[in-house]
């Protein structure tokens, strides 16, 4: 294994440092403007992929993934640059899990269909059964014919029965097709897919050249590599959205070639050994000698890139990120869809959001801080900075704390804002 010869133990600030740059979360919010097409195009390439999410109790996920790192912009820029003929650089696919990905990566993911690597649906085991061969054939066929289509649009009068969130037969054969790659999304109405046959969505000058498999595969852990900072082997096979164990030799690789090195690091349970793309060995000098610095204070989607990393939340910070909006209400601890609260480098709280599109009034179902996170003036007013952005961006006129842990968090936001 490659190792840092030169034996230092890089503080847990250097390590929070660089993996906030890698995510572009460092950039103080007073410095923040709207981001132009390219500026959008470049993050989501840094990122590799922005995870789709079908929830609104605020603007979608996806959507706020570009907010925590832009600030208010218009999301209908990014939708431009997935699904606008003559503007689209971006495109809706397998990546991790449901994902805008740039096209400039297109060919690389043609793996993601191989359920022995990937978490993401393949759809061949529902390709043998009955007669959904012939259903496949007939849906490309009424598509390729007719133009984009909806699920609404394919007539099925039989009860749901599809082996995956039991999807109807006609979703499910649009789905299997998506996958493969013969139908891209070509736009979403009230935020459906519409369903295109990959000729007539995928621009011409996208590079379709194929790439072997373990290619592309390494092409995508070098890309999660660099986006991670710094991680273990489970960050990175998540990241990249791979089954681990398939996949040990092909990391094993790059870990002999000298791609990743070892590094000693801090955590919040002492020190310990962290990989690192080589490229990024001067970035973590940088943070260490303290010229990367984290100075935002954001909001972060709980399918924002910056959780993907299992457990790294954990390490780095002390932060237990919990996904709790597939639990029972009685079960959950934080709440329905909680937003951790990113402040300079540490998270030090969360929030439950849910706005009242009609009324206009964001209400706070709970806030938290972390223990031993106190509410001084210099938190509140990075969060209250945070907060104004966050309504504005959503055409909020209100806010409306209905709990807040510990009380005084609560109140002196409010008398802030």
């Amino acid at each position: 294994m490659a190792i840092n010869a030169s034996g230092t133990i890089y503080p847990l600030s250097a390590l929070r440092a660089l993996v906030l740059h890698c995510q572009r979360l460092t950039t103080p919010n007073e410095t923040a403007v709207a981001p132009t097409p390219d500026a959008i195009a470049d993050l989501v390439a840094t990122l590799g992929y922005v995870q789709i999410d079908t929830l609104n109790v605020v603007n979608r996920a996806h959507y706020v993934t570009l907010w925590a790192r832009f600030g208010v912009y218009d999301p209908a820029d990014f939708d431009r640059l997935i699904y606008a003929p003559g503007q689209r650089r971006l495109y809706e696919g397998w990546g991790h899990a449901a994902s805008i990905i740039p096209l400039e990566h297109y060919r690389y993911h043609r793996w993601r269909t191989d359920k022995t690597f990937s978490f993401n649906p393949g759809f061949r085991d529902w390709l043998s059964k009955g007669d959904n061969r012939a259903l496949v054939e007939q849906t490309l066929a009424r598509v390729r014919a007719e133009g984009g289509l909806r699920v609404g649009d394919l007539d099925y009068d039989g009860p749901q029965r599809g082996v995956w969130y039991d999807w109807k037969p006609p979703k499910m054969a649009l789905e299997a097709l998506f996958a493969w790659g013969d139908l891209m999304v070509a736009d979403r109405v009230n935020f459906q897919r519409v369903y295109d046959v990959k000729e007539r969505v995928l621009p011409d000058w996208v590079d379709t050249t194929p790439v072997a498999d373990e290619a592309a595969r390494r092409f995508c852990l070098e890309q999660a590599a660099r986006a991670l900072g710094v991680f273990d082997l489970r960050n990175l096979t998540f990241y990249a959205y791979m089954r681990a164990t398939p996949v040990r030799a092909e990391v094993k690789a790059l870990v002999q070639d000298g791609t990743l090195i070892e590094i000693r690091g801090e955590s919040m349970d002492g020190v310990r050994k962290w990989l690192l793309h080589r490229d990024h060995l001067p970035l973590l000098q940088r943070a260490a000698d303290g010229e990367i610095r984290a100075a935002r204070t954001t909001f972060i989607a709980p399918f924002d890139s910056l959780l993907w990393a299992p457990k790294r939340d954990e390490v780095l910070w002390g932060f237990n990120q919990l996904l709790e909006c597939y639990k029972p209400a009685k079960d959950r601890i934080y709440g329905y869809f909680s937003f951790p609260i990113l402040h300079k480098d540490r998270l030090v709280g969360r929030f439950d959001p849910k706005l009242d599109r009609k009324s206009g009034v964001l209400t706070l179902n709970a806030l938290y801080l972390e223990p031993g996170v106190e509410p001084d003036d210099e938190l509140i007013a990075g969060v209250a900075t945070a907060m104004r952005d966050f309504l504005a961006w959503h055409r909020a006129t209100g806010l409306r704390i209905a709990k807040s842990d510990p009380p005084a968090f609560g109140e002196k936001l409010l008398r802030t804002l």
